[in-house]
């Protein structure tokens, strides 16, 4: 299967495309499904992996293909290996992952994902993200692990309560929060904890939220004119779309 327009516009942004070969799958709940892989040569080329760091996977959808960004889960780059993971709904990449079996392979492209800590290193972490964010937060609690981190995670199903968070009890304080109201009742609860936590200086603090587009633009322009977080210690990405 070919790339279409969008694998002809990443090859002009550079785009280095691999092979991925299924070695194993689990399920980790009912909705969170993880695939295990060799990458193909990915971690080599790139020279290691960074935190958070994800790739585009190739799916076909009505024929068409169809490209989704995805996070490494403990990259391994002596062994070549990673795995992926996947908050199932109704969708092509959801399909793929359930019934991919060892043996099977998926093209992908390495474009656009970067990402540096900045200096010097925060000394408290605010994350906000869900469950398909999930790995990219686990990959951030990992590089920092002793930096004290509050984390709004927002919840769909009830299997959610399940999920495998890297967490440290000494350093790491979790907040699940219900999704209500199209994201709103998240946006309502960091705002209504964040400024008090945040205190007068924000200047050592880093804000990582990933959510679907609207909370994560909703609550990203808080941190910074609200909350006048300096912009160099505020990422944030749109992990989905809601529909």
């Amino acid at each position: 299967m070919g790339h279409g327009w969008e694998g002809v516009v990443l090859k002009l942004m550079r785009g280095r495309d691999f092979t991925f070969t299924v070695t194993g799958s689990e399920q980790v709940t009912e909705d969170f499904h993880r695939v295990h892989v060799k990458d193909g040569g990915l971690l080599s080329a790139s020279g290691g992996a960074h935190p958070t760091m994800w790739v585009r996977i190739w799916f076909e959808q009505a024929g068409k293909p169809h490209q989704r960004a995805y996070t490494l889960v403990d990259p391994d780059p002596v062994a070549g290996t990673f795995s992926l993971e996947f908050a199932l709904h109704d969708g092509a990449a959801s399909r793929w992952a359930r019934s991919a079996r060892p043996g099977d392979t998926i093209d992908a492209t390495l474009q656009g994902s970067v990402f540096t800590l900045p200096e010097p290193r925060p000394a408290r972490l605010f994350v906000v993200g869900d469950a398909a964010s999930l790995p990219a937060v686990n990959s951030l609690l990992d590089a920092v692990p002793r930096t004290p981190a509050t984390i709004w995670f927002e919840t769909t199903h009830a299997s959610d309560e399940k999920l495998p968070f890297r967490l440290d009890p000494a350093h790491h304080t979790l907040h699940r929060v219900p999704r209500r109201e199209a994201g709103a009742h998240l946006v309502a609860e960091v705002k209504k904890a964040l400024p008090e936590l945040l205190g007068e200086d924000a200047s050592d603090a880093y804000v990582w939220i990933a959510c679907d587009t609207a909370t994560t633009r909703t609550l990203s322009a808080y941190a910074r004119k609200d909350l006048t977080v300096p912009k160099d210690r505020v990422n944030a990405l749109g992990y989905w779309r809601a529909t």
